[in-house]
């Protein structure tokens, strides 16, 4: 079988972890419409996951969060998202990235995701890239790129780590 240069496993799970952020972007915009509600599963130590150490004592390696009913703040970035919740009535605020989520599940309508961190780029790559990005257009004294609608995507997420 020949070598797969374009690394469609890579494609194809962001794809799908775009779909999880179009969702919760409009969840943050317009809630929960009618029973929707998630379970989220995501690795506890990925870069980027910013929780309190109480929970990481508790969710070594992974954690599973359910926005239903008792959440707050949830917003979205194009790389990540944070949404506060309580654990044994202490709230706390959750900083999770796309690339560090393992499963999504919607059991209202029984659709389900499931991701492998492995083929994740590492959100420090992406953060890279776009301060780069920024840096050059300052550089250059060009208008960034989001104000003219067009979107930067650095190729080196895509590609094959040694």
């Amino acid at each position: 079988m020949a070598e797969d240069h374009m690394r469609y496993d890579i494609l194809a799970q962001e794809a799908l972890r775009g779909v999880v952020r179009k969702v919760l972007a409009e969840v943050s915009r317009t809630g929960l419409p009618g029973e929707h509600h998630f379970f989220i599963s995501f690795a506890t130590r990925a870069p980027g996951v910013r929780i309190s150490e109480e929970l990481l004592k508790q969710y070594d390696k992974e954690m599973t969060i359910v926005l239903q009913n008792q959440y707050w703040d949830l917003k979205v970035t194009e790389s990540s998202f944070e949404v506060g919740l309580s654990f044994n009535g202490q709230p706390e605020m959750l900083h999770i990235p796309f690339a560090a989520i393992k499963g999504f599940f919607d059991p209202s309508v029984q659709f389900g995701l499931q991701f492998d961190p492995a083929t994740a780029p590492d959100e420090r790559d992406a953060e890279e890239a776009e301060a780069d990005a920024q840096t050059e257009e300052a550089a250059d004294g060009a208008a960034p790129a989001e104000a003219s609608g067009e979107k930067v995507i650095s190729l080196d997420a895509f590609r094959k780590k040694p």
